[in-house]
């Protein structure tokens, strides 16, 4: 019998795994005429290329790997920060100047609403968050108080939700809820992922009024999951780029809309 070459060793070994699940060394030594050594050294190559998992006597197949990580739709925080930065931290500081001075508010988790803040700190708040990223800004301002939801952690949003029904606080009410949107159209707010925007219909019903933030480039006819109707939304704070036809679907819905300068940078020659 000729000496068969190791690549085709490997695709029997292979191949007696998955119609049998598990076979022993003895056995493989049998089936392909090789030493038991050989099939050690075969196992040994596969079982680092993550083909199969080494067992007693033998090898089955190595298990695929389940996503241990939950993942949200849509762009990873750490690239959305800086897309439109300037934009989003003239609308953050707008925000924050809506709020009083001991209210209780919700800050819904993302790179918007984030950039509120720097500005909250004199004000005693108290604040209820779904984002990592926020409680870790706040953490450092003594007067403000921090509360956050409880649930999974979906790591490239840097956001904890719940899918259960009964993870909201049931005693917090705020006097505003601010929350950014993947989409303003006219149908309403849009969100990538279907479980953030369940958690942000949840979030509507503790708060009085409903504040977005959205940069001027949000005004686009994206594909998604509603979140409410424009008719949900209080104000709506944006950059001064924003389309006239955009801003005249804002104004027609009623709702107040405000909207922000961005300083530009100059560079010398």
């Amino acid at each position: 019998m000729r000496m068969m070459h190791p690549k085709e060793r490997a695709r029997m070994i292979l191949h007696h795994l998955t119609t049998e699940g598990f076979v022993s060394l003895d056995q493989l030594s049998d089936k392909l005429a090789i030493s038991s050594s050989t099939v050690r050294r075969d196992l040994e190559r596969l079982r680092e290329a993550g083909k199969l998992s080494r067992v007693r006597g033998g090898a089955r197949l190595a298990e695929k790997k389940q996503e241990c990580e939950p993942l949200l739709r849509g762009i990873p925080f750490h690239e959305n920060i800086d897309r439109h930065r300037r934009e989003k931290e003239a609308i953050g500081k707008a925000a924050a100047a809506l709020c009083r001075a001991g209210d209780a508010v919700i800050i819904d988790g993302g790179s918007t609403t984030l950039q509120m803040c720097p500005y909250i700190e004199p004000l005693g708040l108290q604040v209820l968050t779904n984002s990592l990223h926020i409680v870790s800004a706040l953490l450092q301002q003594p007067n403000t108080g921090v509360s956050i939801f409880g649930g999974v952690v979906f790591r490239e949003q840097n956001i904890v939700l719940n899918p259960f029904e009964d993870d909201m606080p049931r005693s917090f009410r705020a006097s505003r809820l601010f929350m950014g949107c993947a989409a303003i159209t006219h149908f309403g707010l849009v969100q990538g992922d279907i479980i953030l925007a369940q958690a942000e219909r949840k979030l509507l019903a503790m708060a009085d009024e409903l504040v977005v933030l959205a940069d001027s480039s949000k005004f686009a006819n994206l594909g998604g999951h509603a979140v409410c109707s424009l008719s949900k939304v209080s104000t709506l704070i944006t950059d001064s780029n924003i389309s006239d036809a955009s801003e005249k679907m804002i104004r027609g819905a009623g709702i107040s809309l405000i909207k922000v300068g961005v300083c530009r940078q100059v560079l010398g020659d």
